[in-house]
């Protein structure tokens, strides 16, 4: 296929999200001296952390809960887990964390070699993204990738989240792309890859962590190098 438009996901396919959290819940468990509090294993606090935030995204992008719920219940659920029911430090820690988050610029291997390359071919890139636009913004901008890309599609902008055709319709407006001549880069065989199908875009399912898929994208990789096989 000559495609001329790529929209990427951003947390999870380019920038790190597992490693930025963990960095940042680091500062937020020292910051509040969690270990003082009966937390004395980081790794499993973050561990559970992880589930916690992975279960209420997905509600989130269902539209059983609002963003704020999710922002607060995601830090207060985890210290339950320690018998620690204190919404008010909760809601402190969340604050912290979209703070310093968007400091954070780990990338995965190879995602700024295969940005130049990408644009040293002509693709016009874009980004599609369910994350806050606030905090993505700052993501993009402190992690140096603002210049390699045209559009920022966010749910809230376009008021619709993936997987709905919306927000991938309201990204080709917004970039006055073509749907056969577009394609969605994503990890998130849920929201990225069936969304691109609800959409009718072709997709590229970005396979950081091997895992057997269960939603056909049109191409599968494991490490951003192999898009240079396809594109």
């Amino acid at each position: 296929m000559n495609y001329k438009d790529l929209f990427f996901d951003l947390d999870h396919t380019i920038w790190d999200f597992e490693l930025n959290s963990k960095e940042t819940l680091w500062d937020l468990y020292q910051k509040y001296a969690l270990a003082a509090k009966g937390i004395d294993d980081f790794d499993v606090f973050f561990s559970q952390y992880s589930v916690h935030n992975h279960r209420l995204w997905d509600r989130y992008t269902k539209g059983f809960i609002k963003q704020e719920e999710l922002r607060w219940k995601r830090i207060y659920l985890s210290l339950l887990d320690y018998k620690i029911a204190d919404e008010n430090l909760s809601k402190a820690m969340s604050h912290d964390y979209l703070a310093i988050l968007p400091n954070k610029k780990n990338l995965f291997p190879y995602t700024i070699e295969i940005l130049e390359y990408l644009n040293a071919k002509g693709y016009k890139m874009h980004l599609i993204t369910n994350g806050f636009e606030s905090v993505q913004f700052k993501k993009i901008e402190n992690s140096n990738l603002s210049k390699y890309f045209i559009e920022v599609i966010t749910s809230e902008a376009s008021n619709s989240l993936k997987p709905h055709a919306a927000i991938f319709e309201y990204a080709l407006s917004k970039s006055n792309a073509i749907l056969n001549k577009s394609i969605m880069i994503g990890d998130n065989e849920g929201a990225d890859i069936q969304g691109a199908i609800n959409a009718g875009m072709d997709s590229v399912f970005v396979n950081h962590l091997k895992i057997e898929p269960t939603i056909p994208a049109t191409y599968t990789i494991t490490h951003l190098k192999e898009l240079e096989n396809i594109l």
